[in-house]
């Protein structure tokens, strides 16, 4: 149940006014009343108000504009516009300009309640989200940058994770960023002034990856022509990084285990223990379980590791981080290579919006790159990306939601007529298809919010 809030209506038929004021004055609400646009914005300036019922038909201004006014303002209400006109082009023109919903007259009082309260149940909402963003969000986290829930997850794991030397072990897939949660877990922490150390253990010939860790002695093998230090004896008191731990062959697993256990090892080729104080983290872009059922990680060593685990979600999870990573990069590549980029055109956005990203965020780097070498600014424009797979559907589209001919043709007879609703249902549904269920995007390509369309669903499947 909504708390008791301030709904504003708007309209300049007293009779209409008066019984929707009745209605909604049964629930509690405070309400004001205005019949012109001009008393509305004054009551809107001067009051609180959480919820406004608009006519888009007013003696002194076209409803309309009050909504693009609205526009520009931090907080406006949640607005139901109420109108005569029955043509979903009014209506759909009304949600983009920022209305939550829309009310076609004559309507029952018991829509109206229904849509009222939840306009101000989206409002409740939005204001939760806003507080969470203010109290906790994080538009960039150490090199990380997005502030997407996912990683907001991420980050508070991080940073509770930073204060304790427990072993953690991160889990994503490539190019989603494991080695800048590992520094960020290292910078954040007690050991950040001591070294932090970074091995591949998959980019490392396997019979050096021993000496690698640990170290060798002059004369251990052929090419050793003096005493090396390895990972261990750099990390000693800071943190060591192992990423693609599966990679390590069986027996030297076995020697890292104990190096974890006992804080001791030996250099190759040298019997002297030396010991070393580390914080370790490992990392893998494949299920760790089922390398351990496959026979290429130790078990025992996996759960020495595997003390707080941190799953970094891929990049097409993370919905407009895509944009806000994809800008700093345009951003500092320009820089780089002396080019004039400021901005992404909003066709170019949502072409990255509708791409998978296999690779995450080392493969968008890379097409932001190409971008930047091979064109100029001040825009990026669809034009000038590179080949990016997107749906049959999508292309087909070239991602613009194009009405099906139903939509667009006008009905020849009065039988051909269809019902408002079931057109504007018929609308969304092939937006929703068009970008393969992603109702983000299709909400994001309507001018509407995602929580209109699922409380719309949720009327449909009822």
């Amino acid at each position: 149940m909504v708390d008791k809030r301030t709904v504003l209506i708007v309209e300049d038929s007293r009779s209409l006014a008066y019984t929707c004021k009745l209605q909604l004055e049964a629930l509690g609400h405070t309400m004001l009343m205005a019949e012109t646009g001009h008393q509305a914005l004054a009551l809107l300036r001067e009051h609180s108000v959480d919820c406004m019922l608009l006519d888009l038909k007013l003696p002194d201004m076209d409803g309309m504009d009050i909504l693009r006014e609205m526009r520009h303002w931090p907080s406006p209400p949640a607005t139901v516009v109420t109108t005569a006109n029955a043509a979903l082009t009014v209506a759909v023109e009304a949600v983009r300009l920022g209305a939550f919903d829309y009310l076609v007259k004559p309507f029952a009082g018991a829509r109206l309640v229904t849509t009222v309260t939840n306009a101000l149940s989206n409002t409740e909402l939005k204001r939760e989200v806003e507080t969470f963003r203010r109290t906790v969000e994080h538009a960039n986290f150490g090199e990380f940058i997005g502030r997407s829930l996912p990683m907001q997850r991420v980050y508070r794991t991080i940073e509770a994770a930073a204060r304790s030397s427990a072993s953690v072990f991160i889990t994503g897939e490539s190019g989603t960023g494991k080695e800048l949660a590992a520094q960020a877990l290292h910078t954040l922490g007690p050991r950040a002034a001591r070294q932090f150390v970074a091995l591949n253990c998959g980019a490392i010939p396997r019979d050096l990856l021993e000496s690698t860790i640990f170290g060798h002695a002059k004369g251990a093998f052929t090419g050793a022509t003096a005493d090396q230090e390895g990972a261990a004896a750099r990390a000693d008191g800071g943190t060591l990084f192992l990423d693609e731990l599966g990679e390590m062959e069986m027996g030297l697993q076995t020697k890292l285990l104990r190096f974890i256990q006992t804080g001791t090892y030996e250099r190759v080729g040298e019997g002297r223990t030396r010991q070393a104080d580390i914080r370790f983290i490992a990392a893998t872009n494949r299920d760790p379980m089922d390398a351990v059922r496959e026979g290429r990680l130790r078990e025992d060593l996996f759960y020495r590791l595997f003390v707080i685990p941190i799953e970094l979600p891929p990049l097409r999870d993370r919905g407009e981080d895509i944009i806000l990573i994809a800008r700093r990069f345009l951003t500092d590549l320009s820089k780089k290579e002396g080019r004039s980029f400021t901005s992404l055109t909003a066709e170019a956005e949502a072409r990255l919006l509708t791409y998978s990203w296999p690779g995450n965020v080392r493969q968008l780097q890379n097409v932001i790159r190409n971008i930047v070498v091979l064109n100029n600014g001040p825009a990026v424009t669809e034009a000038m990306l590179p080949g990016l797979p997107i749906s049959n559907a999508a292309a087909t589209t070239k991602n613009s939601v194009l009405p099906s001919p139903a939509l667009t043709t006008l009905p020849e007879s009065s039988d051909t007529i269809m019902l408002l609703a079931d057109m504007e249902r018929q609308y969304i549904e092939r937006a929703i298809d068009l970008y393969r269920g992603n109702i983000q995007l299709a909400a994001r390509k309507l001018g509407i919010s995602a929580s209109t369309i699922y409380r719309k669903k949720e009327g449909w499947e009822a």
